[in-house]
């Protein structure tokens, strides 16, 4: 009997939960598979301006829907790759792009990797040659001073 009163309910939660699949899909038409691949690479290779980690073949966002059309309207135009790219970084910035242009903001993007990677090597041999150094100390014998200095600690121990 409960049953019967939440079904309603249910279905309109499964309905509303797969919304998202009824989604409509773009789909665009080409003159060339040329043009076509092109479109793929450029929207693999653009981030989406709103989500950040995804690119723009990736992203349900609105403004990636529209960069994809303004891809596609480009490409029909008859723009080179190097133009639309062009155009969205004028637009967006370098965020847009997946692998930014080697420039002096973009310097240590490129190459602090591996200067890290470098310098945590330096680091890592000058401490394992460090402590080689110090079990080649910590074996040699004890001087003279250094006999004297333990039989006094020992002598006090002793008496207390």
């Amino acid at each position: 009997m409960q049953f019967t009163r939440l079904l309603p309910v249910i279905l309109c939660l499964f309905t509303w939960a797969a919304m998202p699949a009824l989604a409509a899909i773009e789909e665009y038409a080409f003159d060339t598979d040329q043009q076509e691949d092109r479109f793929k690479k450029l929207t693999y290779e653009l981030r989406c301006p709103k989500c950040l980690n995804s690119n723009l073949a990736g992203s349900d966002a609105p403004i990636a829907a529209d960069l994809r059309a303004e891809i596609y309207d480009q490409i029909r135009e008859g723009r080179t790759n190097d133009e639309i790219i062009e155009f969205m970084s004028s637009r967006y910035g370098d965020f847009i792009l997946y692998r930014p242009r080697l420039t002096v903001a973009t310097f240590f993007l490129w190459f602090g990797p591996a200067f890290l990677l470098l310098a945590g090597l330096v680091i890592a041999r000058r401490m394992i040659v460090n402590s080689q150094q110090a079990e080649v100390q910590n074996d040699a014998p004890l001087t003279s001073s250094e006999q004297e200095q333990l039989r006094k600690l020992l002598d006090d121990n002793q008496d207390r």
